[in-house]
């Protein structure tokens, strides 16, 4: 989904085009291919942002190889999260938003769009530190980034082209498809990513668990199941659709974790075992194999675009989740007078993440700060997903089975867990316990 699908007066172009794909040879096969994986594309590189980067760029520097198990088991919580959102849209033809509303109570509903808003207010500060963090490594003060970039986004989605400034931070955040590359050309240490990517790998650490949490909270972030759903519903999806729509959430879902990874390997044989990032300099340094001299200006447009992306995104889909919740007008081509509250809230998350990410704050720690209250988050929202995947009266013959359910259980558990484990620490810290 793109924020430009939101507009319901655009008119909703079918994920399935006319003729069968069966019958589509050559460049038009390929051509319908990338049709077809272009929201998966828009959803990994707004997944992949600045606290993204920043988080599992830490990874690598603070525990190595340590952390890659636990990100092959993300990925495969991240893939069934995300076909539970999708089915979700394409057999009901609502969002998520929408179902919780007509599903749970009054209360259950406010508390769903309470962690939503509260995860993503945190997200867009992260997104507009991100910013003000690449054009620093150019030389420019984030003073003189941050309010005029806040400008652009909202003029942007309220009256600008958005569709056409996407694919500008699209081909920027491609930058980070050099991570794969550095991570060939530093020479990582081969049998231990091969060891480390099969063998479980956990330590009592607080430090190790806050960071698990923190990657959890970057990879199955809480907007990415409305975000999701809402896109599947606005681009005109049918049941019949679904083999595509599921198609698109699961390779856009192990393409982000891929790049993920490749970070944390690129950061590993870079600066392994140096201990937490203190800059985004430091973060840039496994993109050396690549760009030398130039690595920060390589990381600095990658980082530019991804957070643009995400800082527009984000706060767009949020507002949407929350209308739709609430039952109001939401449509970025109505005024504010016909949606004050859709429109209010994209322009109180953008004024606010701006503001707040002009604070003189540790950018990296605020970056993986966002990351971890995604993570305490997520499995309040996986909740709800769960249960309504659950539900025959919702999903009808498209219910999750005994085996998926369980399986899915078992994710929303273990993120619970993970969760509830760093919860504890932190309080045990409060009282010199921990």
């Amino acid at each position: 989904m793109t924020t430009r699908d939101l507009d319901t007066t655009t008119p909703l172009t079918p994920v399935v085009a006319a003729a069968p794909v069966t019958r589509r040879r050559g460049f038009g096969r390929l051509a319908v291919i990338a049709a077809i994986a272009g929201p998966g594309l828009v959803a990994a590189n707004a997944g992949n942002d600045a606290a993204g980067i920043a988080t599992y760029a830490s990874a690598g520097s603070q525990f190595a190889y340590g952390t890659l198990f636990f990100m092959v088991l993300v990925t495969i919580a991240l893939v069934m999260v995300q076909e539970m959102a999708v089915r979700l849209g394409a057999h009901t033809g609502k969002g998520l938003g929408a179902l919780i509303r007509e599903q749970f109570s009054l209360r259950l509903t406010a508390l769903a769009v309470f962690c939503l808003l509260l995860a993503n207010t945190g997200l867009v500060v992260s997104e507009f530190a991100g910013i003000g963090a690449a054009f620093e490594l150019l030389g420019v003060p984030k003073w003189a980034v941050i309010p005029p970039a806040a400008i652009l986004l909202w003029s942007l989605v309220l009256f600008g082209s958005y569709r056409w400034a996407e694919r500008i931070f699209l081909i920027m955040s491609l930058a980070f498809f050099a991570y794969p590359i550095a991570m060939i050309l530093g020479h990582p240490h081969w049998a231990e990513v091969g060891k480390h990517l099969v063998v479980p790998h956990m330590e009592p650490s607080k430090d190790f668990i806050l960071l698990a949490v923190a990657l959890i909270g970057t990879t199955v972030s809480p907007y990415m199941q409305f975000y999701a759903a809402a896109g599947v519903v606005d681009r005109g999806a049918k049941p019949e659709d679904y083999k595509l729509i599921r198609a698109d959430a699961v390779l856009g879902a192990v393409f982000a974790c891929v790049i993920s990874l490749t970070i944390i390997i690129a950061t590993a044989a870079a600066i392994g075992g140096t201990g937490p990032l203190n800059s985004a300099a430091q973060a840039a340094e496994a993109l050396k194999p690549v760009a030398g001299q130039n690595a920060e200006l390589l990381f600095a447009l990658g980082l530019i675009g991804a957070s643009a992306l995400a800082g527009a995104v984000v706060p767009l889909s949020a507002s949407y989740a929350i209308g739709e919740a609430a039952g109001v007008e939401r449509s970025v081509s109505r005024s504010f007078r016909d949606a004050p509250l859709f429109l209010g809230l994209f322009t109180a998350q953008i004024v606010l993440g701006a503001a707040v990410a002009m604070t003189p704050v540790d950018v990296i720690q605020l970056l993986i700060g966002t990351q971890v209250l995604q993570g305490l988050i997520s499995p309040i929202v996986l909740v709800y997903l769960l249960v309504l995947t659950n539900r025959r009266s919702v999903l009808g013959t498209a219910a999750n089975s005994p085996r998926y359910r369980i399986a899915a259980t078992t994710v929303v558990v273990g993120v619970a867990g993970m969760s509830t484990i760093l919860l504890v620490q932190t309080v045990l810290g409060w009282f010199g316990l921990s």
